[in-house]
């Protein structure tokens, strides 16, 4: 079996309500829990049995992202390369233009994760959910859902399950009214067969383009993932639903970024105790990181702030 995983990551354009905390680096870059966002997607991601590639997608320019490839090589011993949009080309456009680029080795299976979001990744369980489901019911996609509160809900995707089959039986983007309380993490599994369902959908586009009177209004390259592709494939048994219980937030806000700070130092005790501050002097209480170039006087105190329940987290982070 071969693995492999995606990660979109947006560009310059996106990410405004993060500023000022993007402005001097890329967003994806900026340290959460002293490690950039997106390395702790990549953590996640090397554990996966078989991976054999991971592929950055976005629309910042190669010199912003090549030095931190190059370091996530050296550090992961693993195939990891970024890939630039000629343009803007929305959360499927992207997988789609470089479809022969991730196909390449036929992978069984390829992870979508987008990168504003911060988790607890269930990656390997969802792997096992995926190729289980998939046996029976010819699944091409497995989307990771979590539950939210009624008011949260309308800031996500939501999404109705089949509890007797975990298929996707209703899918609505951002509901104007309530839907659902489970909601789309953006965290995803597909089979190569989704490339199928982006043509259709690219090809209607092109079509539109030239058939339609004022055709140069129409985003001919860009494909949406959520209202194009999932949404279509609602209640046709080919969209699977993994639901966790593990911690999971978006990052759109420099406020977010406190909440996804306290999450990641609390894993960090958990599965990379060595990571964390441990020192006498100074004090430090709780789960706390610092960087080896730091200069801490030894008379601070240095505590991380208490953890808040996830669903408190998660409405606290718009």
């Amino acid at each position: 079996m071969l693995v492999k995983a995606v990660i979109l990551i947006g560009g310059n354009q996106k990410g405004t309500r993060f500023r000022p905390l993007s402005l001097d680096l890329p967003k994806p870059l900026f340290s959460v829990a002293g490690f950039p966002i997106i390395q702790h997607h990549i953590e996640a991601c090397v554990q996966i049995p078989f991976l054999k590639e991971i592929i950055i997608l976005g629309y910042y320019g190669v010199s912003e992202m090549s030095q931190f490839v190059g370091e996530m090589v050296q550090l992961y011993k693993l195939n990891i390369r970024y890939l630039q949009e000629f343009e803007p080309l929305g959360t499927a456009g992207g997988l789609y233009h470089f479809r022969d680029q991730i196909r390449c080795g036929n992978p069984d299976f390829f992870f979508v994760l987008n990168g504003d979001v911060c988790a607890d990744f269930p990656l390997i369980e969802m792997l096992e959910f995926h190729k289980t489901h998939r046996e029976t019911q010819k699944a091409i996609v497995t989307l990771m859902a979590t539950e939210a509160t009624r008011q949260q809900s309308l800031i996500y995707g939501c999404i109705i399950e089949n509890k007797e089959n975990n298929t996707l039986e209703h899918y609505v983007e951002k509901p104007s009214t309530f839907i659902s309380t489970l909601v789309n993490c953006g965290v995803y599994i597909f089979s190569p067969e989704v490339f199928h369902q982006m043509a259709n959908v690219f090809n209607k586009k092109q079509m539109d383009f030239y058939n339609v009177e004022n055709g140069s209004s129409i985003e001919r390259e860009a494909l949406y993932l959520e209202k194009e592709i999932l949404m279509p494939l609602a209640g046709t048994g080919k969209a699977l639903v993994y639901q966790t219980v593990k911690w999971w937030s978006q990052l759109k806000t420099p406020g977010a970024a406190i909440y996804a700070n306290r999450h990641y130092l609390n894993l960090f005790r958990e599965r990379r105790p060595e990571r964390l501050a441990k020192s006498v002097q100074p004090t430090i209480i709780g789960d706390v990181y610092i960087h080896a170039t730091a200069n801490v006087h030894p008379t601070a105190v240095v505590q991380m702030l208490a953890l808040v329940p996830m669903r408190q987290s998660v409405m606290e982070l718009e």
